[in-house]
């Protein structure tokens, strides 16, 4: 994964832009064709209280909801950790949205003041596709473009 042309990429189509769905948007688009082993990439944004719900993604449906206390993505804005999970079946409480998913990468998004804004999710249907340097790349990409946005 060259992560150097995605971040020059996404920094020359979001620049200026603080309008988080529209980032979130072009994001998603950009990574999910990007990325060799991401069937799935999306972002869950918070709609309200210990509440996530879909937002701008590519490929198949996700879950609606998903609240704070469940799976992967809910342990990420729980926790405000980076979840890497090289095999779903696995860890605790997964929610399976897309039966053929086995690994995943959740990040939490924050904006510049602090503000959990959603978690950016990326499933794969192979074991063990993400690692920890696709984790580092991705928050540093994550932490400048939506450093910002309301």
């Amino acid at each position: 994964m060259d992560y150097d042309t995605l971040s020059a990429t996404l920094d020359s189509l979001c620049h200026g832009e603080t309008d988080t769905v529209a980032l979130m948007a072009t994001i998603a688009c950009e990574l999910h064709h990007a990325h060799p082993l991401s069937d799935w990439t999306g972002f869950y944004r918070v709609t309200g209280p210990e509440m996530l719900k879909i937002g701008p993604y590519q490929g198949g449906h996700g879950c609606l909801a998903i609240p704070f206390s469940r799976g992967v993505c809910g342990a990420a804005a729980r926790t405000g950790q980076v979840q890497i999970v090289p095999d779903v079946d696995l860890f605790p409480g997964h929610i399976a949205c897309a039966s053929s998913t086995r690994s995943e990468l959740v990040l939490p998004v924050w904006n510049g003041a602090g503000k959990l804004l959603g978690v950016l999710d990326l499933d794969s249907n192979t074991e063990a596709a993400f690692t920890q340097t696709d984790a580092d790349a991705l928050a540093a990409i994550m932490s400048r473009l939506f450093k910002d946005a309301a």
